[in-house]
């Protein structure tokens, strides 16, 4: 019976989207601000050389540089304007957002409202253009480096005037993005950030599932090793729709409360969902983060700094590399247990369970058998530990799995590999099914607005 009318529902949904003007709107003014960052994604920064810019970026493969190249929708390897993506407001929000839960005076500022949250993402921004500054000088000063051990000069005329050209540039192009996800975000359907990224991973995702079906083709890769890597990632995807779809729902309880008059309210039941993974996203981001950081610093100065150290500990140090490198049993194993703490560590930032059970107590809610107070708290954090432990193990799962396998052939590069991972498949699947629920949302408003337009008619003609 309940799909029944969920189906039902979805139709009449369906029937009505040509009449909601407004989602149209928003439908469209979300396309066009993807199509301009897809725009913006080919526009290379002045100064550099592409064609020696792609050869030397096919040496860095297997990186962080890697990672952030496909938030960035190729954006970083053929470096445009907007090579550094939303990566740094991303990070930015992150710190803030824990800053807000440790810092005295940023959490009064959380408990503000309206008025503080907009500080805090006045000094979000101010950290995004600290952060970009800081990313767009290494990288204009590493691409000098790669053409000063590599033979090649990726960089027309290197210099102080170079960097700081691409430091303003970066930084425009950064500021630029975060601008658009809010106008996404305001006037459009979605979050318009985790939209950007979204659409920078499919971007690259067809030529990704290409270049794997074009090796299996050519014999370089086993033909049942890509049938398995197609079937895995359809696999994946129905695990993650499902569980992120799960919740645990905790009955939350309102007593009636009699007036003046004799008469009685409230005395309803609602419910108070708990997401398996609460964490979302941000444990692999974070994970893969730290794990590709010492392996793109061995990558990129292996070569001029390298030289200077004598053979031994040159050695010693391609060995290090290695054993940490992406795909490696010890790279996996502290990916994995990297992802489950930071589901831990960022699920207790997220749900503060102290505030929940005080907002409870607040408007006279409680969950059955349990006092309100310091005994709600205590079981929302009973609950939600549990939660976590599950959700962490499901997303290390769906993260390390991929890695793995593909990591097993070296034909395929660690580029495609990420594009095809876990980690992306997450991305896409989390921010596809926020906002079709957004979709949805305005749907139902609208047929809202419909009911009440008609039933104020038929007032007015009696």
């Amino acid at each position: 019976m309940s799909s029944r009318a969920d189906n039902i529902a979805s139709t009449l949904s369906l029937a009505n989207f040509g009449k909601a003007t407004e989602l149209k709107q928003r439908i469209l003014f979300t396309i066009g601000a993807l199509i301009v960052f897809r725009f913006l994604s080919f526009v290379p920064l002045p100064g550099v050389n592409p064609m020696v810019l792609e050869t030397l970026y096919d040496q860095t493969r297997g990186g962080i540089l890697d990672m952030f190249n496909m938030f960035s929708g190729g954006s970083l390897e053929r470096m445009s304007l907007i090579a550094l993506g939303v990566m740094p407001y991303i990070t930015a929000s992150i710190v803030i957002q824990l800053a807000s839960s440790l810092h005295p005076s940023l959490m009064a500022l959380k408990k503000e409202g309206e008025a503080g949250r907009k500080k805090l993402n006045q000094y979000t921004r101010y950290g995004t253009v600290f952060l970009c500054a800081i990313q767009g000088w290494f990288l204009a000063s590493g691409l000098e480096a790669y053409g000063a051990q590599s033979g090649l000069q990726a960089v027309v005329d290197p210099g102080i005037q170079f960097r700081i050209v691409t430091v303003i540039n970066l930084v425009g192009g950064t500021m630029f993005l975060m601008w658009l996800g809010e106008q996404i975000t305001a006037r459009g359907v979605g979050n318009g950030v985790s939209l950007i990224i979204f659409a920078g991973i499919v971007a690259e995702l067809p030529r990704a599932i290409y270049q794997v079906i074009g090796l299996g083709a050519n014999g370089d890769v086993a033909g049942s090793l890509v049938m398995i890597i197609l079937a895995m990632s359809v696999a994946l995807t129905m695990l993650i729709v499902f569980v992120e779809r799960a919740q645990r729902r905790l009955l939350v309880q309102y007593p009636k409360r009699q007036m003046a008059g004799g008469k009685q309210f409230g005395g309803q039941n609602s419910f108070l969902p708990l997401k398996i993974n609460t964490a979302g996203v941000i444990p692999p981001i974070f994970a893969s983060s730290l794990l590709l950081l010492p392996a793109t610093a061995g990558q990129m100065f292996s070569g001029s700094a390298a030289d200077g150290i004598e053979n031994a500990d040159a050695g010693v140090f391609q060995t290090a590399m290695a054993f940490i490198g992406y795909g490696s049993p010890l790279y996996l194993t502290l990916y994995g247990v990297l992802v489950i703490f930071f589901c831990f560590f960022y699920t207790s930032f997220v749900f503060d369970s102290e505030q929940v059970s005080d907002n409870l107590r607040k408007q006279g809610g409680f969950l059955p058998g349990i006092r309100p107070g310091a005994r709600t708290m205590e079981y929302l954090n009973y609950v939600l530990n549990r939660l976590t432990l599950i959700g962490a193990l499901y997303v290390a799962f769906v993260c390390v799995l991929p890695e793995y396998l593909i990591s097993q052939n070296k034909e395929i590069p660690p580029s495609v590999g990420m594009l095809i991972g876990g980690m992306s498949l997450l991305i896409i699947v989390s921010v596809t099914i926020d906002t079709v629920t957004q979709i949805q949302s305005h749907l139902i408003a609208h047929q809202y607005e419909g009911l009440i337009k008609k039933s104020k008619m038929r007032r007015r003609r009696r």
